[in-house]
């Protein structure tokens, strides 16, 4: 009993009770971070949706890439300088960047004619897919769960899709398109990680796609209205806001801990799908993407799993 008063009163437990509360603190700033920036990333989509109404989608996804390196450039340079700009690896960057850019452009020529929660849950498989791509590009290893999970995942695109149950939409495919080049981004990222600092990254996700797409703007420009281009610059807004959170989040806690609460981007879209557009969502979307996020959580969890290994292998020795 003496030795555990000894134990509370003693500057080292004080210290490490200090430590926990500060990591739980971090950590429930990390998720709401993430899950926030889930909401903002679905809205700028849906808001992306809602402009294409009226204006090309090129100069939709110009104005998202345009004022989001406008803002992280004038905030990144007020803050450090420009010398965040300069990369140690531009021809990474720069694929990284096309990825991002064939990403963007596939969904939103998708979101004309599919509803936000479609192609959102089809996007979703991307991070699935990386385990293969980190398999063949980057020499992880890809085991028996990883392949499960692959396989359920697409599984889960299959029941959204549903092949010779229904009209195929040539927007799905753009939106699959998509996922895939979404991936080839997720393992480009991991490729940089090391030879760029966090800022440069960010400014170079969206830099290569704004001057791409300014120079080619004149092919598709038609004059917004007043109000709209207020919201082509909240498209920026959002675009900047959810990444800058995503960041600040993967700072504050670790990728395997923060993964699942990725899909409140998935989330979001739904409700946003239903409220804002009156999107009827069948059985099959829900299947699809329970199947979806299914296989990442199966990945999520072996991962876990295998880092558990590792570091009682480490305490050991």
């Amino acid at each position: 009993m003496m030795w555990l008063i000894q134990q509370l009163s003693s500057t080292d437990f004080s210290v490490k009770i200090h430590t926990i509360r500060s990591d739980n603190r971090q950590l429930l700033l990390a998720i709401f971070a993430t899950i926030t920036a889930g909401f903002l990333l679905a809205a700028m989509d849906g808001l992306g949706k809602w402009l294409m109404r009226e204006l090309p989608t090129e100069q939709v996804v110009w104005a998202r890439y345009f004022f989001h390196t406008l803002i992280v450039g004038t905030v990144f340079t007020a803050h450090a300088g420009p010398g965040f700009m300069q990369t140690q690896s531009p021809l990474l960057q720069m694929a990284r960047a096309v990825s991002l850019l064939c990403v963007s452009l596939c969904m939103y020529y998708a979101l004309r004619t599919i509803s936000l929660a479609d192609a959102t849950a089809i996007i979703f498989f991307a991070p699935v897919l990386v385990t293969l791509l980190a398999g063949l590009f980057l020499d992880e290893r890809v085991g028996i769960q990883e392949w499960l999970a692959v396989i359920i995942g697409f599984a889960g695109v299959l029941m959204i899709v549903r092949p010779g149950f229904r009209e195929i939409e040539p927007a799905m495919l753009l939106a699959m398109t998509a996922a895939i080049s979404l991936a080839f981004y997720f393992v480009l990222t991991r490729a940089l990680r090391g030879k760029d600092s966090e800022k440069t990254t960010l400014f170079h996700t969206t830099v290569a796609g704004a001057v791409i797409l300014t120079l080619l703007m004149p092919l598709w420009w038609v004059p917004p209205t007043t109000f709209q281009w207020v919201l082509l610059v909240v498209t920026g807004v959002l675009g900047a806001s959810g990444h800058f959170l995503l960041v600040k989040a993967f700072h504050l806690a670790s990728a395997s801990v923060l993964s699942p609460f990725l899909n409140a981007q998935l989330v979001a879209a739904v409700l946003y799908s239903v409220l804002f557009f009156e999107d009827d969502l069948d059985i099959g979307f829900f299947t699809g993407a329970v199947m979806i996020v299914g296989a990442g959580l199966i990945v999520w969890v072996h991962q876990q799993i295998m880092a558990g290994h590792a570091r009682r292998r480490l305490s050991t020795k």
